[in-house]
């Protein structure tokens, strides 16, 4: 398949290269960072999307997005993808939809999970909206960058997935974080901690799978030093979004509001720039109940 892709950041880079490796022929834009061994560079937005019959963007944010868009679609034969994998806002998503139907081209907006780690190994999860005939085209897609793709209905409904998903995982970081300083406090070992409750009622993928305590558990960013799998600046990002689309559909998300001011503190007053999201766990070990 001839695709082109724009943005090829931390995450782009290694999907394109991905794609390249299962025989698809890829040109690539981004006005800063290199293309990966077997893309080929254009020289703008619209020339890497000229002739193409899937476009992906991943890009930084919902404004990016929207100017993207214009460039490119009137490049983009009618029938042809626009497969987005950022994650913006839900608005954004559907208004780069109704633009592209106007051109004549599908649209499908399909943000990730896994990271760059998930990225790298094409085990990431896409969470997609649009319409079934465009879902069905970049299918096989998913199948190389990921493992698996789910349809969340129509155009939007990827993003809503997505944000709902991180205000999940924003809450029951700062909720596993919170316990492991508290079990410090009363004596209770992590190890012991870690036993109870990832067999318990409280267990979480927060707990289970990407545990925020150096040395328990598998094995995560808390064992090198906080470096980042998922940035905290990103899970503000992604909070910051869902309280968005919570404040235009009326919605009552009292622990997400809140957690989205922590992660706020964190990241723009307490060091917490350029750290995992799971650093958190340090945060509250020095702080006492205010």
């Amino acid at each position: 398949m001839k695709i082109g892709f724009i943005g090829l950041g931390n995450m782009g880079a290694p999907m394109a290269a991905n794609l390249v490796a299962a025989g698809h022929e890829v040109t690539g834009f981004d006005l800063a960072a290199p293309c990966p061994d077997g893309v080929a560079k254009a020289t703008s937005a619209a020339a890497a999307a000229e002739g193409q019959e899937v476009v992906i963007t991943m890009l930084p944010n919902g404004d990016i997005l929207r100017a993207v868009a214009g460039e490119v679609l009137p490049a983009m034969a009618k029938g042809s993808v626009l497969l987005d994998c950022s994650t913006v806002d839900v608005d954004s998503a559907r208004a780069v939809a109704d633009q592209a139907a106007e051109t004549g081209v599908l649209a499908v907006d399909a943000p990730v999970s896994g990271g760059v780690g998930g990225a790298t190994a094409g085990t990431l999860t896409f969470m997609a909206g649009g319409p079934d005939a465009a879902f069905g085209k970049v299918k096989p897609l998913f199948d190389v960058m990921g493992q698996k793709a789910v349809h969340c209905g129509p155009s939007g409904n990827g993003q809503a997935a997505k944000i709902c998903n991180n205000m999940i995982l924003g809450v029951t970081m700062i909720a596993t974080c919170e316990a492991f300083a508290l079990a410090d406090k009363l004596g209770l070992d992590r190890q012991a901690m870690f036993d109870v409750v990832s067999t318990s009622s409280g267990q979480s993928w927060s707990m289970n799978t990407y545990c925020p305590a150096p040395g328990i558990g598998p094995q995560s960013p808390a064992d090198n030093g906080y470096k980042p799998g998922f940035a905290a600046d990103l899970m503000l990002k992604d909070l910051r979004l869902s309280q968005q689309a919570a404040e235009a559909a009326d919605a009552d998300t009292p622990m997400g509001a809140r957690a989205a001011e922590l992660y706020a503190t964190f990241v723009e007053q307490e060091g917490g720039t350029g750290r995992d999201f799971s650093a958190m766990l340090p945060r509250f070990e020095k702080r006492g109940r205010a």
